[in-house]
């Protein structure tokens, strides 16, 4: 199955794609970084993520250095000989960003996961070139097709209605996962409260992370012992 779909030509063409989104992703916020600039600068301080990125701001030629490693891995993807070598290093890079954006209940969730599973199609994609690092013993290719053989041109509609799916999942999933997140503003934040179950405990959650500067552990802690208290009553 991995050598057929390794012989279809949309296959080849979804890897691609991922390869040129991905690496442009990086681009941009290496440039960002290489010219001193701060990352989502239209992002407020007191906000959960940006209280990170205004730390790793001020962190001087780390923050560069972070900038140059990006703009590296994003080089290794568009050049197809190390496209391999730069999903490895890559992966890392973008889970470690995944799960940020999910501690701090970033509205960017949902981008970072489609990059997420994309970096995740290309270590696949490139499984049979990544494999002999891998700690596991080699089997047989006895079922490798010898030689070249021209690409296949059938559309497989299963595995790109799964993706349509997963994308979908994704977005929806991330519609209810939280029942309440900081947004990327104050006004953001107070815009979601009339649908809160507890408009209130959901300003004071508001004005805990804006106009208070709390960490979002604390303002969260804040906001469900308002709200416990407020289904007890």
């Amino acid at each position: 199955m991995y050598y057929e779909a390794k012989g279809n030509k949309w296959f080849h063409y979804f890897a691609v794609f991922c390869r040129i989104v991905l690496a442009l992703a990086f681009i941009i916020s290496a440039i960002v970084k290489l010219r001193g600039e701060r990352f989502a600068a239209g992002l407020p301080v007191n906000n959960p993520m940006g209280h990170y990125l205004e730390a790793l701001y001020y962190t001087e030629y780390y923050y560069t250095f972070i900038g140059v490693g990006q703009l590296f891995i994003a080089l290794l993807l568009l050049i197809p000989r190390t496209a391999p070598l730069g999903a490895l290093m890559y992966f890392p890079v973008i889970l470690n960003i995944c799960i940020l954006t999910y501690a701090v209940r970033f509205e960017g969730t949902r981008a970072t996961t489609f990059m997420l599973l994309a970096s995740l199609y290309l270590l696949c994609w490139y499984y049979d070139r990544l494999k002999y690092i891998l700690p596991f013993k080699q089997v047989n290719e006895d079922d490798k097709p010898a030689g070249k053989k021209p690409l296949s041109n059938k559309f497989p509609f299963l595995f790109f209605g799964s993706v349509i799916a997963m994308i979908a999942a994704v977005i929806v999933i991330n519609i209810y996962l939280y029942d309440i997140r900081p947004g990327n503003s104050a006004e953001e934040c107070t815009n979601g409260c009339p649908g809160n179950s507890n408009p209130k405990a959901c300003e004071a959650f508001c004005d805990c992370i804006y106009n208070q500067g709390k960490p979002l552990r604390e303002c969260l802690a804040e906001y469900n012992k308002a709200t416990a208290k407020g289904t007890n009553q």
